[in-house]
């Protein structure tokens, strides 16, 4: 198996992409070898879900598609990033307790560091963003 592994999916800014993002990011460390079951795989995929949201809503029709790229190092980390193409960064809002959103950043982080990973935001050279997360990369053992 090699020891770098990538891939990618581009998706309509649509509230059904989320579902589809989520998926498509479980299948892919399926095939590269992580249970289904695995706790790790139900907080990658809770992860997906708010980021495909985050970028699905919050980028004022500016932005038609949406990016999730899945990268591997084997045997080091774990990193998934989503793109769009909307300039503003993504802003931890106060969340009320009668808010219906504004929590999914919060959830984000929370998520990746009890996990042991980071989250990091860039700029890309087209003007958008990427959100990533980068998860320590460790297969659970088989009994």
């Amino acid at each position: 198996m090699a020891d770098h592994q990538e891939a990618s999916i581009t998706l309509p800014s649509d509230p059904v992409s989320v579902s589809t993002a989520r998926q498509y990011v479980g299948d892919v460390l399926t095939e590269w070898g992580l249970p289904p079951d695995a706790d790790v795989a139900d907080t990658v995929r809770l992860i997906v879900s708010e980021l495909a949201t985050n970028a699905v809503q919050h980028t004022s029709g500016l932005s038609p598609t949406f990016t999730v790229d899945v990268q591997l190092d084997r045997h080091e980390r774990l990193r998934i990033g989503v793109t769009d193409s909307h300039p503003r960064f993504p802003q931890r809002l106060p969340a009320a307790v009668q808010q219906d959103n504004g929590r999914g950043m919060v959830i984000i982080r929370w998520l990746t560091a009890e996990c042991g990973g980071r989250l990091s935001v860039c700029r890309t050279a087209e003007g958008g963003k990427t959100v990533w997360i980068t998860l320590p990369w460790s297969l659970p053992v088989r009994r």
